[in-house]
């Protein structure tokens, strides 16, 4: 099954940018599609890829800050190709 992942990775903390940057190419050296923009991260493949890769990239990105969170939103489909039609 294939899936669609959309994340937001807010670190509560001063130096927030360098656990962003960190997070997003360790996501990136996965081999999973991966598509960003400015507010959010994609991430698309099969289900159980992509959640293994999830599963332990969020734990090490909780374990190297103190405070922070994520917002994750999971499709159950491809959607690495959409393109709006308006």
């Amino acid at each position: 099954m294939k899936i669609s992942v959309e994340l937001t990775f807010s670190p509560l903390q001063n130096d927030f940018e360098a656990h962003i940057i960190n997070f997003i190419k360790k996501l990136r050296a996965s081999g999973l599609t991966i598509l960003e923009n400015p507010l959010s991260t994609q991430v698309y493949g099969s289900y159980d890829e992509v959640m293994r890769v999830l599963n332990s990239e969020i734990k090490e990105a909780f374990e190297l800050m103190d405070n922070g969170l994520l917002y994750m939103k999971i499709i159950k489909s491809d959607r690495s190709d959409y393109e709006s039609y308006f």
